[in-house]
């Protein structure tokens, strides 16, 4: 199984809608495009930021295809998961080939699984998949928080099992994480707000939202973290704290679509059941990107 290497600033890319609702993907190759350019280390199609649960299966191959054919050989974690093991491997068998580096597949939600049934879940995912796994703990829309002590069973005792998305929002939950995994094991930030604490702990990067953005400023702190060159991250960091805020003050992706229609690189429009961006977030977003 070929590990692919995971570190830095990974985009979770969002989904273009056309006026009428149908997918613009003119515009999201274009954004896969800009991502690259934008130094972006690896891409994370179909994952929440993308809409994902609103596509349907043709959709989610054409992104998909579309996101290879622009990457340019950057790897691509791809999103997927359900809650149930037999929906997230037909999820799989869907969307495999050439495209797929590794899998992001997210706690199960809706069965609010406890710490056994989560270990189960991915042991029997992982073992199925010929691709690596990555964990997507984010208790905060699945219902269901993993534990450090069930990711670092997962780490040591299942070989497929290669990395987390830690999103749970407590750093301390990450150090745990960090502190007892193996040195191979990837653990990165879903939440851009921790991820420079994350990283000065020992992260790999960030599956970051605001890099859909500024793909470029994210990529730079992500890079010097990774340098080790601290007082340089930490200032970026600090610059962008005012973006990190502004792309949660509704639920995610409504600002960061509303800041990129801002940039012209797509409309606000979304899929329901979110709807476009309340005029207070556009008036956020331009004072935040000096529009």
């Amino acid at each position: 199984m070929k590990i692919p290497e995971l570190k830095g600033c990974g985009t979770a890319l969002a989904t273009p809608f056309l006026a009428d609702g149908e997918v613009d993907y003119e515009a999201y190759a274009a954004l896969v495009r800009r991502q690259v350019e934008g130094g972006a280390d690896f891409l994370v199609p179909l994952g929440t930021t993308g809409e994902t649960p609103t596509l349907d299966p043709i959709e989610r191959v054409s992104m998909l295809e579309i996101t290879h054919d622009n990457a340019a050989g950057v790897p691509l974690l791809v999103g997927c998961g359900s809650n149930s093991v037999q929906g997230t491997l037909t999820q799989m068998e869907m969307l495999d080939g050439a495209a797929v580096d590794a899998w992001l597949v997210v706690v199960p939600f809706y069965n609010k699984p406890n710490q056994e049934g989560q270990f189960q879940y991915f042991k029997a995912v992982a073992e199925a998949s010929s691709k690596p796994v990555v964990i997507y703990n984010v208790p905060g829309r699945t219902g269901a928080n993993m534990l450090p002590a069930t990711c670092l069973r997962l780490a040591r005792e299942v070989p497929g099992i290669v990395g987390i998305k830690e999103a749970s929002g407590k750093i301390e939950q990450a150090r745990e994480i960090l502190a007892g995994a193996p040195s191979d094991f990837m653990v990165l930030s879903g939440d851009d707000d921790l991820t420079f604490q994350m990283m000065k702990s020992g992260g790999k990067g960030v599956i970051s939202v605001a890099s859909n953005i500024v793909p470029e400023k994210v990529s730079a702190m992500t890079r010097a973290a990774l340098d080790g060159r601290w007082e340089e991250a930490e200032a970026l960091d600090e610059a962008l704290k005012p973006l990190y805020h502004a792309c949660f003050v509704e639920p995610n992706p409504i600002p960061a679509k509303a800041a990129l229609s801002l940039l012209g690189l797509c409309t606000p429009t979304m899929r329901l059941p979110l709807v476009k961006a309340e005029q207070g977030t556009f008036d956020l977003m331009k004072e935040v990107l000096g529009l």
